[in-house]
């Protein structure tokens, strides 16, 4: 009996604490989350997440076999474990605006800390908050309407006509090289004052590609992989860069006079009272967004053109148009106006950006809780808008696989279906059968949203706060490229390639293309 007193002693003490959690587990609020399976421990369903796939198949709609599945199991909101976090994943286009809108209020950007490690804490895609809008706001300034129409407009034509002007009748070349060799010499010299074809350019160029492929590679800090080659490559630019501003900082000591105040460092230099690590990796982040994503765009429509002949034909007599002004009034460079006449090629760009996803997903976290269409979004649970989906959601857009830029504009198609076919217009992927119909993005009364709504939904760069400082710019780069492309060249495609999303958009043989002059 002495031996049992102990545990009659303690069974009070039991008894309250399983009360205790009893009660702590009825109090703890029981969310209504969406369908999903969270798949492996840890892992999550992240392998299949980032698994290549075909960036202009039928697979886009959710960005990989396994999410398309998905997709279609559990609806366009469901949970799972991405990236060893819970997870809300979105394809539903008032979600996905609703979480832009609310930035910094109900939801904040969440990348995984790999991206972070590779690009810098300080990077603009990063970033939270006050430092955050401290970044962008000088991004904004130094990438003004005023300073895009008077000076980087100028820029743009220039080194167009660098890179094209180097192209030679039934030439092969890769279309991505080209375009990234335009985008990265547009960049290196607004923002460092780098001349194209210098060995100092070339060599951050060469450190740049480098850097790059670890971007996209596994988080793995090792001998030989390419996320350990990146982090060198990137240690590699940051002190070059350094040498850079040290130098301006000595001439503006000196009080000299300097020939690069037009440039960003420059600016950041006079402007702001940024720290020299805050500096070097804003400069590396604009780098990267200005040189990747514009690239990646050009790149996409030299590959969707060919396949839709009679946009190819407008897009000449459009920029036809402007070429006989030009002569007429005796001038030479494009001005402001001339890009404001070029509504068509406003379309083509559209359709390219919808159609390519060149952005695929968003990473957000909840800051608090929070409910949409009956479903619950718990506070702290990371949540990826997956902007290609909506882009592709025939309910908004018309045969979305269709590469079509008349859906932007307010008259109709100029062809049906069967006549895009005869003219030897490919589809993005296979298409099932019809007509289209096309009225400003929309399948008609009843059967999917207005044109308005549709735009309403159009976010290849982005939303609310955190809207792309550099959406300007990458419109005007790619309407000034393909305003010369059209005017002085044909080409078709040299070989089969096409876009594959790891998770950026890359062509794995460069897209080869042969040119011909107009």
């Amino acid at each position: 009996m002495p031996d049992s007193e102990p545990i009659f002693l303690l069974l009070p003490s039991i008894l309250s604490l399983i009360l205790f959690f009893i009660l702590i587990k009825r109090k703890q609020r029981r969310y209504n989350l969406p369908p999903g399976n969270m798949g492996w421990p840890f892992l999550g369903e992240t392998i299949g997440y980032l698994r290549p796939y075909s960036a202009t198949s039928e697979q886009n709609l959710s960005l990989s076999f396994e999410l398309n599945s998905t997709f279609f199991r559990y609806g366009n909101i469901y949970k799972s474990n991405l990236f060893g976090e819970k997870t809300i994943v979105s394809a539903d286009a008032g979600l996905n605006k609703f979480i832009l809108q609310n930035e910094g209020r109900l939801f904040e950007c969440s990348y995984p800390r790999s991206i972070g490690g590779i690009l810098g804490k300080w990077s603009m895609l990063v970033l939270v908050g006050d430092m955050h809008r401290d970044m962008r706001i000088i991004s904004l300034n130094f990438l003004s309407n005023a300073r895009l129409r008077t000076h980087l407009l100028r820029e743009v034509e220039k080194h167009t006509l660098l890179v094209l002007n180097t192209w030679k009748e039934k030439c092969i070349f890769s279309a991505q090289d080209e375009a990234k060799k335009f985008t990265f010499n547009l960049m290196a010299k607004n923002i460092m004052s780098m001349d194209p074809g210098h060995p100092e350019t070339e060599q951050l160029k060469k450190e740049y590609v480098t850097f790059m492929k670890g971007v996209v590679s596994a988080p793995l800090n090792l001998p030989g992989t390419a996320y350990r080659k990146a982090l060198q490559s990137r240690s590699t630019i940051l002190k070059f860069i350094e040498k850079k501003m040290e130098v301006r900082i000595r001439i503006m000591k000196e009080g000299k006079e300097n020939s690069e105040e037009d440039d960003l460092l420059e600016w950041v230099l006079k402007h702001s009272n940024l720290s020299t690590e805050q500096i070097l990796d804003l400069i590396l982040s604009l780098l990267f967004a200005g040189h990747e994503t514009s690239s990646v765009a050009i790149t996409l429509a030299i590959y969707f053109l060919p396949g839709c002949p009679l946009a190819i034909q407008q897009l000449r007599e459009e920029h036809l148009e402007v070429a006989r002004a030009k002569n007429q009034s005796g001038e030479t460079e494009l001005n402001w106006d001339d890009y404001k006449k070029m509504e068509f090629t406003q379309c083509v760009i559209n359709e390219t950006l919808r159609l390519g996803n060149v952005v695929r997903f968003l990473h957000r976290k909840a800051l608090k809780d929070v409910r949409y269409k009956g479903y619950d979004i718990p506070c702290g649970w990371k949540v990826l808008p997956v902007i290609a989906a909506v882009h592709l959601d025939p309910c908004l857009f018309d045969h979305p696989q269709l590469f079509n830029p008349w859906r932007w504009q307010v008259s109709q198609s100029p062809y049906n279906l069967s006549f895009f076919f005869f003219c030897g217009g490919v589809p993005a992927f296979p298409f099932s059968g019809g007509s289209i119909t096309q009225n400003n993005g929309s399948r008609g009364a009843g059967t999917t949203t207005s044109s308005a709504s549709s735009g309403n939904y159009f976010m290849p760069f982005g939303g609310g706060p955190r809207l792309c400082a550099g959406t300007e710019l990458a419109k005007l780069e790619m309407a000034v490229f393909i305003h010369h492309l059209v005017l002085n060249y044909q080409w078709e495609l040299a070989d089969t390639d096409e876009a594959f999303a790891f998770p950026f958009v890359d062509f794995p043989k460069g897209l080869p293309i042969r040119v011909f002059k107009s």
